[in-house]
């Protein structure tokens, strides 16, 4: 993979949550460009393994592994294997994240007639508890807790790196989605929090807040069968002053900014968006 600059990775480990993702399987690949060993982790093993298949195959070091990023037990095993295979992580990616249809309505806005309780609406009131759990577990304990299990070498040698993937619904909660918004500006405070807690020892905490990229978790939202645009594309579209979608391309640059010491050294606590513009567009 032809990467936009030189950062020099070589003998550091990285490790990626949702390496199996559209976006963080560019990433996996982006670090391993640079010289970084890199464990490629996600829930399903077959997809870790292919992403770390394809990083060997272009020359890099890679392991597929198989996580959970809401079981200590499997982190533990993990970051067991990591060590064994490739060395202890210097850089952590916390990926893993999504939505869940039960925290989500299914219309923008509430209004009156929607109480009597139509047969097909999901409004505000008609929202699942455990739907919401599921999404503030993924997104917010998913990046906690590897955190946790993946930084305590880091801690003890003073060096680091985590870059957590927050939203740009973080900073502009998104219709429909308010579990998701909610969950993804958890995590963007939590990048903050990390930062300042992290500071004594020597470990940069900063993420990255992704705007609209089509990915097979929000595909079947934003475009037909045809590959033509859903309304809801069209909106995204025509709020986002670049008039395209994110390719996953476009987060490499500043991922690598990020986790270069010698770029971004004194870089610490703040998330940055990646959006075509959408959060600086008021509509009009």
């Amino acid at each position: 993979m032809k990467v936009p600059f030189e950062v020099k990775l070589k003998d550091q480990v990285a490790l990626v949550t949702g390496g199996g993702g559209v976006l963080c399987s560019t990433m996996a690949r982006a670090l391993a460009a640079c010289g970084a060993k890199v464990a490629v982790a996600d829930l399903k093993k077959e997809a870790a393994e292919s992403v770390a298949a394809a990083i060997r195959q272009e020359g890099g070091m890679a392991l597929g592994v198989a996580c959970n990023v809401l079981e200590k037990e499997s982190l533990a095993s993990a970051n067991d294997l990591v060590k064994k295979e490739l060395g202890p992580v210097d850089i952590l990616i916390n990926g893993a994240g999504g939505n869940h249809p039960k925290g989500t309505t299914s219309t923008e806005y509430l209004r009156k007639e929607d109480l009597d309780g139509a047969k097909d609406l999901i409004s505000f009131y008609d929202l699942d508890p455990k739907g919401i759990e599921f999404v503030f577990n993924l997104n917010f304990l998913g990046t906690l807790l590897p955190t946790q299990a993946f930084t305590r070498e880091m801690a003890g040698k003073g060096k680091g790196v985590v870059i957590n993937i927050s939203s740009m619904n973080a900073f502009r909660p998104l219709t429909k989605i308010p579990a998701y918004s909610g969950a993804k500006a958890a995590v963007s405070n939590f990048t903050q929090w990390l930062a300042v807690h992290f500071s004594k020892v020597g470990i940069r905490v900063n993420a990255i807040a992704p705007g609209f990229f089509v990915t097979e978790q929000n595909r079947g939202l934003l475009t037909r069968p045809d590959g033509t645009w859903t309304p809801r594309g069209n909106t995204i579209l025509a709020h986002t002053p670049m008039g395209r979608f994110g390719a996953p391309e476009d987060l490499v640059g500043t991922l690598l900014w990020l986790v270069s010491d010698d770029a971004a050294g004194f870089v610490t606590g703040v998330v940055i968006p990646v959006d075509g513009g959408f959060a600086a567009f008021s509509g009009v």
